[in-house]
């Protein structure tokens, strides 16, 4: 099992997962066919930690990585940044910027 992981990573956790979902279990290649195509903005972030991970598995453990299936993909909440907007009458109103973390883990396909 080969892993990689991106930390604090400027997505809500939530966009994020509805993309996770959609490609837990799939073989590499077509994660990142659906990846590059979706329209996204946590697509990017998720194609670039499978593209890590596969490199990984390339570079560490002598994998091909077109042989190898997504096998655990998790999205879980990191900080929130908060930030003040100014409103009317003086008042002012937070705005909380979220953070993930990402984890993926690559398995070989069993043929």
């Amino acid at each position: 099992m080969v892993r990689a992981k991106a930390r604090f990573v400027r997505v809500a956790p939530r966009k994020a997962r509805l993309v996770a979902d959609q490609v837990r279990g799939m073989p590499v290649e077509e994660a990142r066919t659906l990846l590059a195509f979706s329209t996204r903005g946590a697509a990017r972030d998720l194609s670039r930690l499978i593209d890590s991970a596969a490199a990984n598995a390339e570079a560490n453990h002598e994998l091909v990585a077109e042989d190898l299936r997504i096998a655990d993909i998790r999205v879980d909440e990191g900080p929130t940044l908060k930030r003040w907007r100014a409103r009317a009458r003086g008042r002012a109103t937070r705005i909380d910027k979220k953070t993930s973390h990402l984890s993926v883990a690559l398995t070989p396909t069993t043929d």
